[in-house]
């Protein structure tokens, strides 16, 4: 198995293992701006699940902040980095590789999870709630931008030309 060509797939899932939606709205917004994923990616292509990513990514980005918030690694945040790393690790994974792809995002999400919780928790005791919230939104966001943005291709045009 050639790790190597892999790597998007286990870089999207870092990134869902700080925030779950990311993944899916970088996706949605790859599909937005016309790109193609190597692995199958169905589900993007119909306009409420694209654009309900997309919201839900940035929804996620806002109540991060709130006191309310629950910590990533409750029940129903696992659920959700298992489920979005596995579909964005799936949709990066070449052709033919997409399960391969799904497993390991989600083998790098789940337990990096823990590792960014606690890393958030740290910066929150430092510099607060809302304060590192945005930073490691930034970071996030732009880790899961460049990531789908090197691993995507423009569609080809109706004369098979990119």
């Amino acid at each position: 198995m050639n790790t190597r060509s892999l790597i998007s797939s286990t870089l999207i899932g870092a990134v869902a293992s700080a925030r779950s939606m990311t993944p899916m709205a970088t996706l949605a917004a790859a599909r937005l701006a016309q790109r193609q994923t190597s692995g199958e990616l169905v589900l993007l292509d119909r306009p409420v699940f694209k654009y309900g990513a997309l919201a839900m990514g940035l929804g996620e980005l806002a109540g991060d902040k709130m006191k309310s918030a629950p910590d990533r690694t409750v029940f129903l945040g696992l659920l959700a980095r298992v489920l979005s790393a596995g579909i964005a690790g799936a949709a990066l994974a070449p052709k033919g590789r997409e399960q391969a792809g799904a497993v390991v995002a989600v083998a790098t999400a789940v337990p990096l999870a823990y590792a960014t919780l606690a890393a958030r928790k740290r910066a929150m005791a430092q510099i607060g709630q809302t304060r590192s919230g945005l930073i490691e939104d930034a970071l996030i966001v732009i880790a899961g931008a460049a990531v789908v943005a090197l691993s995507t291709r423009p569609e080809r045009t109706a004369l098979g030309s990119e």
